[in-house]
Order: structure tokens, then sequence, then C-alpha cells
């Protein structure tokens, strides 16, 4: 934290901001930003300049005069050698969280007002969903007076609806996993169908494809909007290649699949 700083009463809104359109703000989610006095924005580093933009413009879009305040912060980023993955992801949420803290200290016009600082953090997709928002909001010193959380698109709600298709069978289940999860475990046990977020290393190459259909998408919403489907053994290896193409273009990707295998045959009694 910034030396001789101390950080005022915050209370924190999380609002979830859909997958980069405008269009996918909630009235609620509008409504918040404009109830914040300081709206904090990640920076990742110039090959992530665009995600920075891309949060820049959707405040662009709906503040109105008075605007809130906006301040940067550097995002740290995860090492990934020694210890394993939670040890890993523990010590990165510690490093958000002091950065945070740094921010709001920074920002502030006096050491230590009286008055509460309404904080608003743009979450992509929805606080709730694969997003550690609130658990580092959590290791907040001081923590917040309280917190809000703002609901917002996921990027599994635009992936069903880009492709118009049900995430589910009648009356069947399916799994919300990792790429990581899927790479290390293999297809989730008692689930036909099963929707893939954070995976960096398209290890849908790791399943045998027979059986298997796959609907991807890429910048779910926005103008380079990429969407595939089809047998996996058709369509996986044209993904890997739009993929790995597309995120040089732009330096970063974010996208999401659903893989759904043949329902398997119910045996005679």
């Amino acid at each position: 934290m910034n030396a001789g700083r101390s950080l005022p009463p915050v209370a924190l809104a999380l609002i979830g901001i859909g997958t980069g359109n405008p269009d996918h703000l909630t009235r609620q989610a509008v409504a918040a930003m404009n109830a914040a006095d300081l709206i904090l924005l990640p920076h990742k580093g110039e090959d992530k300049a665009e995600l920075a933009a891309l949060r820049q413009a959707l405040c662009d879009a709906v503040l109105v005069a008075p605007a809130p305040r906006i301040a940067g912060f550097d995002m740290p980023v995860r090492r990934s050698a020694g210890d394993d993955y939670l040890v890993q992801v523990d010590e990165w949420h510690a490093a958000i969280a002091r950065c945070w803290q740094d921010a709001i200290a920074g920002a502030t016009d006096s050491p230590a007002p009286e008055a509460v600082l309404r904080v608003a953090l743009l979450v992509w997709g929805d606080p709730a969903l694969y997003d550690s928002t609130l658990r580092i909001a959590a290791r907040m010193q001081p923590a917040p007076v309280r917190v809000e959380v703002v609901a917002g698109i996921t990027s599994v709600q635009a992936l069903a609806a880009a492709h118009a298709v049900p995430l589910n069978d009648i009356g069947q289940p399916f799994v919300v996993t990792t790429g990581r999860q899927l790479r290390e475990q293999g297809w989730p046990a008692g689930v036909d169908t099963a929707v893939v977020m954070l995976d960096g290393q398209c290890s849908f190459e790791a399943l045998a494809p027979e059986g298997l259909h796959i609907w991807w998408g890429a910048y779910l919403g926005m103008p380079q909007q990429l969407l595939d489907s089809g047998p996996l053994a058709e369509a996986g290896p044209r993904i890997a290649h739009t993929r790995a193409a597309a995120r040089a273009q732009h330096g970063w990707i974010m996208d999401i699949y659903l893989l759904r295998r043949a329902a398997q045959p119910v045996s005679a009694v």
C-alpha cells in the first residue's frame, strides 16, 4: 500500500459486464457504474492493451456527467513455475488485492476521509462463474464495509445464443469445467455435455474425437467474434488453427466451447 496513505471506508461494487459488447450491460450495471465514485480498470501489459481499451469504451458509452473517477492499475502476472497451482493462485490473489488497495489509496483526495468511497470493478462475464474477484475482495485490508454484486451475461450464455443451441439435453445435466481439468481428468463423469472455459491449450485435442461434437466461440459479442462447430474430428483442427491466428493478431483471446457426445444406448434389461 502507498506509504503514509490510509484507505477510506470502501463499498465495493463488482459489476458483471458481459463479454465486451455494450449491449450486454444491464440497466442495473449501468446504474451501478454511474453511482460509483471511483472505477478501477486493470492494465494487463501492452499485448493486452485492447482489453483495457474495451473497458474504457464501455465506460465512455454509459457514464454520464458528473462521471466517476477512473484509475488504472497494473495487473500482477501469475507465476507458473514452482509450487502447485493453488499456491500460485493464492499468491496471485494476494498481489491483486494489494494493487487494488494501492490504486484506491492513490486516487483518494485525503488520507482518511470519513465518507464511504464507492468503488466499482468491471468483471468480464459474471463475478460468480470462474472469476475470483469476490475471493480477492475478501483479502482487502481493511475489508470493504459492503460488497455488491451485479450479475452479468456469461460467455456460457453468449456461446449458446451465438450457436442457437441449448446447453443441456432434455432432463440431462451438464458440467462447466476448465481446460486444465479436461486435460488432467479427461471427460467429466456422469454427463454427456461439458462447457469448457479458461482453456489456453485446445485441451479438446487430448480427447478421442469419436462421437463428440463441438461448438466453439471467441470474442463473443464483439465485432471480431469467431464461431465454428461440427464433429470434433473435423472442426477441432480448424478451431486450433483459427485460435492461434486470432491470438497472434490481437495479442489476446477469450474463447469457450461446448462439447457434447452422442447419447449412449440404453441396455435392454
